[in-house]
C-alpha cells in the first residue's frame, strides 16, 4: 500500500485544482490535498505543518508563487515546492529554480506532474536521510570527544588518588601508633582524634576519585538489583526526608547482573542525594528495574554501547531539572551547581565511574523544571544470583610472631607499615621493589610467612612478583596492597586467581586483621 502523501496546493482555479487531483489519483498516488487560494491561507497552512510537497500556481490575483517560495524559505520549512502554472515563462521558471523551487510543470503539459512529484518526494527523502546521517555522525563525534575528555580527567584523578592514598595511609597509621603510646586520659588524644577524622574525610574523597577514574578495587558477583533496592528501602527515606515520597517499581522477573553490591548501593545513594538536593520543596523519587534489550540501532547512536540484553535501573525525580549545558558536565569531578560548601561535585562522577567500571552505561534525560531521569544499563549474565549478606567482622586477636616481608617503594608508607607490624610482635623485613624482595627471600635463612606487597612496584607488578616468588620453593603467603593502579589487568588477574588484597587507604588495625586472617586461613602458625 502506497504511503499517504500530504499535499498543500496553492491554486485559485477550482477546475484546475480538481484536474491536478484527478491526475495524481489516476497515477495511483494516495493523496490528501489541502487547497488554499490566498497568501494568508497559505501561510496559516504552512504554520500548521505536516506536508510532504507543495504545488503552487505562479500567478494569483493577489499573490504569486515567488512570494510563496520566499515564505517557505523564511519559515525554514524543508518541503519541496513545484510550480504548476499556465502562464509561467522560461525566464520566470529559471528564476524560480535558481531561488530554490524543486521543479515547474506547465498546465498544458500535466503529464509531467506525476514524475515531478515522485522525484521531488524522493529527493526530499534523500535529503532527510543525509541530514539524519550527518546529525548521527556529529552526535557520535560529540560523544567521542566527551569520552576522551572524561578519560583524560579520569587519568589525572586516578594518579592524584594514588598519591593521596599513600599519604593518608601514613597519617592514619601514625595516628594509631601514637594513640597506643599515649597514656589513657592524655589531652593529646582529642587532638589525635581530630587528625584521624580529617584523614577519614580525605580518604572518602580519594575513594570518589578512584571510582571516577575506574581504578578502584571491585568485588563483583552475580546479584539481583531488586535485592539491592529492597535492602535500601529503610535507609533511603532517612536520606530523602519527610517531604519526598519514595516509589519503587521492580520487575519480578528481573535477570542477573555481575556487579559489586556495595558499589551499586553507593550509586543509588548518590543519585538519591542528588535528587533530594534538586527537590528543596519536596517531590517524588522513583526507582525502577526492568529487563531491556539494546539493539544495534541504539548502539549505533550511543558510543561504547554493545548490543545485547541488559538490566535497566532507573532513578527519576520531580526536581528542578537541568539544561543541556549542565547535562554535558554533570559527570565531571568537582563540577557542581550547588552553593559553595554544599557539595564536593564528586557524587555523580563517582556514579559514572562505578557504572563504567562495571561494564555498564548511564544516560540522563532532563529539562529545566521537568525533573531528571537517570537510566543505568548493566549487562545481563547467565549466572545464579548470590544473596546479599551484610557481613560483620568478628573480633580477632591481632598479635603475632611470624615473619613478614613488606615490599613498598614509597618510603614513608613502608616505614609506617613496618613500625606498625613490629608493634604487634611481628618480625619485619623490608624491600623497596620486586627485585630486592626476590633477592632477600633467596638469601634469608629463616622462614618468611607472608609477603605484603603493593600491586604497583618499580620494574615488576605484584602479579609478576608473586610468580617469581613461587619459583623459590618457599611456603609463604602473599597479600597485596592496592589503591589505584594503571595496570588494572594485573589487579583483575590477581582477584580472579583468588589472591588476597587490602585496599588503600587502610587503618593499621585493619591491615593487621587482614594479615592475621590470611595467615590463619593458610594454616601458618603463630
Amino acid at each position: 500500500m502506497e504511503p499517504l502523501i500530504h499535499i498543500l496546493h496553492l491554486e485559485d482555479d477550482a477546475a484546475d485544482a480538481k484536474l491536478v487531483q484527478a491526475i495524481l489519483e489516476e497515477a495511483g498516488l494516495a493523496c490528501r490535498i489541502t487547497l488554499v487560494q490566498t497568501g494568508d491561507e497559505f501561510g496559516e497552512a504552512l504554520r500548521q505543518g505536516g506536508y510532504d510537497v507543495i504545488l503552487a500556481d505562479f500567478r494569483l490575483p493577489n499573490y504569486d508563487g515567488m512570494a510563496a517560495l520566499r515564505l517557505v524559505q523564511e519559515m525554514g520549512v524543508d518541503i519541496p515546492l513545484i510550480f504548476v502554472s499556465g502562464t509561467m515563462g522560461e525566464d520566470a521558471a529559471i528564476e524560480g529554480l535558481t531561488k530554490g523551487a524543486t521543479d515547474y510543470v506547465l498546465k498544458q503539459k500535466l503529464a509531467r506532474l506525476v514524475p515531478a512529484v515522485k522525484r521531488a518526494l524522493s529527493e526530499a527523502e534523500n535529503r532527510r536521510q543525509r541530514q539524519r546521517a550527518e546529525e548521527a555522525r556529529a552526535n557520535l563525534e560529540d560523544q567521542f570527544r566527551q569520552a576522551q575528555k572524561m578519560e583524560s580527567i579520569g587519568l589525572l584523578a586516578g594518579r592524584l588518588a594514588q598519591d593521596f592514598n599513600n599519604l593518608i595511609t601514613v597519617i592514619q597509621g601514625y595516628c594509631d601508633l601514637l594513640e597506643r603510646k599515649l597514656p589513657s586520659g592524655s589531652p593529646l588524644l582529642g587532638e589525635l582524634e581530630q587528625i584521624r577524622l580529617v584523614s577519614k574525610q580525605a580518604a572518602t574523597l580519594t575513594r570518589q576519585l578512584q571510582a571516577f577514574s575506574r581504578k578502584q578495587i571491585m568485588r563483583p558477583r552475580p546479584i539481583n538489583l531488586n535485592e539491592v533496592v529492597t535492602d535500601m528501602k529503610n535507609l533511603l527515606p532517612r536520606i530523602l526526608g519527610d517531604d519526598i515520597e519514595l516509589f519503587t517499581l521492580l520487575d519480578p522477573a528481573l535477570d542477573v547482573v555481575k556487579a559489586d553490591p556495595g558499589l551499586v548501593k553507593q550509586v543509588i545513594m548518590n543519585l538519591a542525594q542528588n535528587s533530594r538536593d534538586a527537590m528543596p520543596r519536596g517531590g517524588r523519587l522513583a526507582i525502577e528495574t526492568e529487563n531491556v534489550t539494546l539493539d544495534a540501532a541504539y548502539a549505533s547512536e550511543h558510543l561504547e554501547v554493545i548490543p545485547g540484553p541488559y538490566v535497566m535501573l532507573t532513578v527519576s525525580d520531580t526536581g528542578i531539572g537541568m539544561d543541556t549545558a549542565t547535562q554535558a558536565r554533570i559527570f565531571e569531578p568537582f563540577f557542581t551547581t550547588k552553593e559553595p560548601d554544599k557539595g564536593t561535585g564528586l557524587g555523580l562522577s563517582t556514579v559514572y565511574g562505578i557504572i563504567k567500571q562495571s561494564g555498564g552505561n548511564i544516560r540522563v534525560y532532563s529539562e529545566p523544571g521537568q525533573g531528571a531521569t537517570f537510566k543505568i544499563y548493566l549487562p545481563q549474565v547467565e549466572e545464579a544470583a548470590i544473596p546479599i549478606q551484610n557481613a560483620v567482622a568478628p573480633a580477632e586477636f591481632l598479635q603475632g610472631q611470624e615473619t613478614i616481608l613488606v615490599v613498598e617503594d614509597e618510603d614513608s608508607l613502608r616505614e609506617m607499615i613496618c613500625q606498625t607490624l613490629r608493634s604487634y610482635g611481628y618480625t619485619v623485613l623490608e624491600a623497596h621493589h620486586g627485585s630486592e624482595a626476590i633477592l632477600l627471600c633467596a638469601r634469608y635463612k629463616g622462614p618468611i610467612h607472608l609477603v605484603l606487597a603493593d600491586v604497583v612496584l618499580p620494574g615488576m607488578n605484584g602479579a609478576e612478583l608473586r610468580e617469581r616468588l613461587a619459583t623459590l620453593g618457599r611456603k609463604m603467603e602473599v597479600l597485596f596492597m592496592s589503591g589505584y593502579t594503571e595496570d588494572t589487568t594485573a589487579l583483575e588477574g590477581l582477584s580472579t586467581a583468588g589472591a588476597p588484597f587490602i585496599e588503600k587507604p587502610f587503618k593499621p588495625n585493619v591491615l593487621v586483621s587482614k594479615i592475621r586472617e590470611v595467615l590463619d586461613t593458610s594454616g601458618q602458625q603463630r
